[in-house]
C-alpha cells in the first residue's frame, strides 16, 4: 500500500451516504454473480463527500464484500481507515482514474475470461450488439511490458496506475494484456453494466467470427444506441441488486 509523505494516513472525507456503500457492496457480488470477477477483482466508487478520495474493499473475495469491509483512500492509495486490513496490491488502478478521470464515479478492474483473448492477441473489440455500444470508441490495449519491462503484470504503483490511465484516456474500457481489463463509468451502475457487457460482447464476437465476417456497430449507431442504454441503466441494476440478496 501506497504511504502518505508525513506517514501519517489523510484526514477522513466523512461518512459516505449509506446508500453508495450499499451499492457498492452490491456492485461487488453482482460482477461475481455475472461471472466478471472470481476471487480476484474489485470495483471502486469516488467518495461522495469529497472527489479526491475513493471507496473500495479490503483484499478479499469480491463476493464476500460486506459494508464493514470498505475502505477510504486518497488518490494516491493512502488509507484513511485501513486499521490492519490489508489492501488491493493494484488499488493504484482506482487512485489514478479518478485523478485522469473527473467524470468517473466507479472503477471495476476485472480478469474477465473472455475478454483476456483480445488483450493477448491485438484483435480490436468492438460493439457486436447494441447493449455494448459504449465499445464503440474503441478499446484500448495497456501492455505492461512496454512501460515497465519485466513485471508481474500488476499494477503496483502510482506511476503504473498513471500509465493505465493515459491508455484508457476518454474510453469506457481499457484492455490490459495478459491481465485483464478496466471499465468505468459515471456511477456505480454503469461501471459495473459496462463492465459485464464488455465480457458478454467479448464471448460473441469471438463467437461470431467462427461463423463468418461479422457487421459491427457502426460509430453513429453506438452513439445512439449508448445514449438509449445510459437511460435504462436502472432496469438491469434494480434486478442484480436483488438477485444478490439483503446487502448487509
Amino acid at each position: 500500500m501506497a504511504t502518505s509523505a508525513t506517514g501519517t494516513p489523510p484526514v477522513s472525507a466523512g461518512a459516505p451516504d449509506p446508500k453508495l456503500i450499499e451499492d457498492l457492496v452490491a456492485a461487488n457480488r453482482i460482477l461475481a454473480q455475472q461471472g466478471v470477477v472470481d476471487g480476484f477483482g474489485h470495483v471502486s466508487a469516488r467518495h461522495d463527500k469529497d472527489p479526491q478520495r475513493f471507496l473500495l474493499a479490503r483484499s478479499m473475495a469480491p463476493a464476500l464484500v460486506t459494508a464493514a469491509d470498505i475502505i477510504e483512500f486518497d488518490l494516491d492509495g493512502n488509507a484513511v481507515n485501513a486499521e490492519g486490513r490489508t489492501v488491493y496490491l493494484e488499488i493504484f488502478i482506482h487512485g489514478a482514474i479518478y485523478k485522469a478521470r473527473p467524470d468517473v464515479r466507479s472503477v471495476v478492474h476485472s480478469h474477465s475470461p473472455s475478454v483476456i483473448p483480445f488483450g493477448a492477441t491485438g484483435a480490436n473489440l468492438r460493439p457486436i450488439y447494441h447493449m455494448s455500444s459504449f465499445l464503440g470508441s474503441g478499446t484500448p490495449i495497456f501492455d505492461i511490458r512496454k512501460k515497465a519491462g519485466m513485471t508481474d503484470m500488476l499494477i503496483r504503483n502510482n506511476q503504473l496506475g498513471a500509465d493505465l490511465a493515459s491508455a484508457l484516456g476518454d474510453h469506457a474500457v481499457v484492455l490490459m494484456r495478459g491481465h485483464g481489463s478496466t471499465a468505468v463509468g459515471d456511477s456505480i451502475p454503469q461501471a459495473v453494466f459496462r463492465a459485464v457487457y464488455t465480457e458478454t460482447n467479448a464471448r460473441l464476437q469471438a463467437e461470431a467470427g467462427k461463423i463468418g465476417p461479422i457487421t459491427f456497430l457502426d460509430p453513429e449507431e453506438a452513439k445512439l444506441a449508448t445514449a438509449t442504454n445510459n437511460g435504462v441503466i436502472t432496469r438491469p441494476w434494480e434486478l442484480w441488486k436483488r438477485s444478490v440478496g439483503k446487502i448487509d
